[in-house]
């Protein structure tokens, strides 16, 4: 069976921005684990912030801010980086990721305003799976 990254907030672990989980429908759950191994992650939490934690988006620069205004790119992409590592480990060629995230993203995220408007565009663990030739999709596409 072959290896593939999920968020780990799919298969239901709370570590959300808002400490909530977003499970797929167990059945999904199901399906999936027929077909593959999950190697479940966070890059938020793996980048070390903690949960919950105050909402980020991506700024028009490629910087991550809190809606706060404190930079945390360097821990998205010390995320990012982890979460490819893993990939690398596990000989991951897929990557189901939790849309509109500013770490998973793909495709489509938040712009930047905090005013729930989407851009296009990919969170930054995204970008650099799909930069390092790593399937990328979101769990709506499944």
């Amino acid at each position: 069976m072959e290896n593939i990254l999920i968020s780990a907030c799919l298969l239901g672990v709370a570590c959300r921005y808002d400490g909530c989980r977003k499970p797929l429908p167990p059945t999904v759950i199901e399906q999936l684990q027929k077909q593959y191994h999950l190697i479940p992650i966070c890059p938020e939490i793996m980048g070390g912030l903690p949960t919950p934690r105050i909402p980020a988006e991506i700024q028009s620069d490629r910087r991550v801010l809190r809606s706060d205004g404190v930079d945390v790119t360097e821990n998205y992409r010390k995320g990012a980086e982890e979460a490819l590592r893993l990939a690398e480990l596990f000989h991951c060629k897929l990557a189901l990721l939790k849309e509109k995230s500013p770490s998973c993203g793909c495709g489509r995220i938040y712009d930047g305003t905090f005013s729930k408007t989407l851009t296009h565009g990919d969170g930054i663990t995204a970008a650099l799976l799909k930069e390092n030739e790593i399937c990328v999709i979101g769990e709506t596409t499944i």
